[in-house]
């Protein structure tokens, strides 16, 4: 009798399962290749739009200064205006990222980028252009913190080509923004109103792979995919107590001055220096589309790579030869120029690679992201400003350019420091 019951009792809890099984069904590896394949869509989107809001204001600020009445030092504070909203609005994408999922933050993003690009062009005002901006910069900034803990949760044995992929995508929305404003503003009528505000377009197209990651509150990308994957925890990791993360901090941050600086100012120092306005935004869109190799080959060379320091020289050198020759002869060797400066400016690949490298888990590499990036954007913020205020007391661009190159010692130094073959998790006690 006893073994009738039990024979029973395994029938009926088989059946169960079956029924549970039924229910529930594991995903199909073609569902699950394809919501792979779209978050890898998803990211290459929203990599495409994270710099056109800055390369085409870049590329159109005289006209936007002259119609709101912008003196050089408010110039400056516009373009010191990315990296604040960076930290101020990156700190909080780990945090967001917890609550509502990776997917979900992301999503908001492109949307908030949407409507920043497709409003600031007719408030009319100066406060409002800069409150617009603020609010594409916002989607930009907690895009720009989780992507790395995207790469790592999702791709953990692709992390150098993920990246390369990325950065790359990245690059070439920045270049194309700033070689296509310019000619694209002429072709639609000459209003720098609707040469902005046309990249709310490629913005919009970026919401809509995020969308199928957003069903479930909280749920990441590959949960929704019916796979078990924890959510973005972060340890409790004493993160200001790693050297290594505050040397990446330094080292973002450097790099950024210098990038913001270049995207900003660069095709103002080629107009002033005689070049057609034009080939000035062509010359910005050559030192920003040097990175779409570079970025892809960088990240995958430096995973390969027990130490990161010799790229961090590497393209500190051509940095200083870059600003050595805007110095000297910005006109006549300009194209030299711009190819130096954008090999130099694929440090910032580079410093997202070592992010993902410098923390063992995806929990570690969220809260060294958030760390590094927000703490790098803060160091980054006065550059600009400082450059618009310099050039314009002095009367010049030798202040400036002096003050860039300047900044290339030190950002090498810690690069090197960065690339240390060590983890937060080492460093940062639990």
């Amino acid at each position: 009798m006893m073994g009738l019951m039990a024979s029973e009792e395994t029938r009926t809890v088989t059946s169960m399962r079956i029924r549970t099984s039924e229910a529930h069904p594991a995903p199909e590896p073609t569902t699950r290749a394809w919501t792979m394949r779209l978050l890898v869509a998803g990211i290459v989107l929203t990599a495409l739009n994270l710099r056109p809001a800055i390369t085409s204001l870049g590329a159109l600020l005289e006209e936007v200064r002259d119609a709101l009445g912008m003196s050089g030092s408010v110039a400056g504070l516009l373009t010191s205006v990315p990296p604040l909203c960076f930290a101020v609005f990156g700190v909080a994408a780990p945090r967001l990222a917890r609550r509502f999922g990776p997917g979900a933050v992301v999503c908001a993003g492109m949307v908030a980028i949407t409507a920043g690009l497709l409003i600031r062009p007719y408030v009319g005002s100066t406060a409002g252009f800069l409150v617009t901006t603020a609010l594409a910069l916002m989607g930009i900034a907690v895009s720009n913190v989780l992507m790395p803990v995207i790469v790592k949760r999702w791709f953990p044995d692709r992390v150098g080509s993920m990246t390369g992929l990325y950065s790359m995508a990245l690059a070439l929305g920045t270049a194309t923004a700033a070689a296509v404003t310019v000619p694209m503003t002429e072709a639609l009528g000459g209003s720098w109103q609707t040469g902005l505000a046309v990249w709310a377009g490629l913005a919009a197209v970026a919401v809509l792979p995020w969308i199928r990651f957003v069903r479930h509150r909280g749920a990441s990308p590959a949960e929704s995919a019916g796979e078990s994957h924890a959510r973005v925890d972060a340890p409790p990791l004493r993160i200001t107590r790693s050297r290594t993360a505050w040397a990446l901090a330094v080292y973002f941050g450097l790099q950024a001055t210098g990038a913001y600086i270049t995207m900003g100012w660069m095709a103002q120092i080629f107009r002033d220096s005689g070049v057609h306005a034009g080939t000035a935004g062509l010359l910005l869109a050559v030192t920003m589309v040097m990175g779409v190799p570079l970025a892809f080959v960088i990240p995958r060379l430096a995973t390969r790579l027990p130490h990161q320091g010799p790229i961090v020289l590497a393209l500190g050198a051509c940095g200083l030869v870059g600003y050595a020759g805007m110095y000297l002869a910005p006109a006549s060797g300009s194209w030299v120029w711009a190819v130096l400066l954008g090999i130099s400016n694929c440090s910032f690949p580079l410093a997202l690679t070592m992010v993902g490298m410098r923390a063992r888990t995806s929990a570690g590499v969220a809260q060294l992201s958030g760390f590094a990036q927000s703490t790098g954007y803060l160091i980054s913020i006065p550059g600009p400003l400082l450059v618009g205020v310099l050039y314009q007391h002095s009367g010049g661009w030798g202040l400036p350019i002096a003050l860039m190159a300047a900044l290339m010692i030190p950002q090498m130094a810690v690069g090197v420091l960065a690339g240390r073959n060590r983890t937060v998790e080492d460093e940062a006690g639990r």
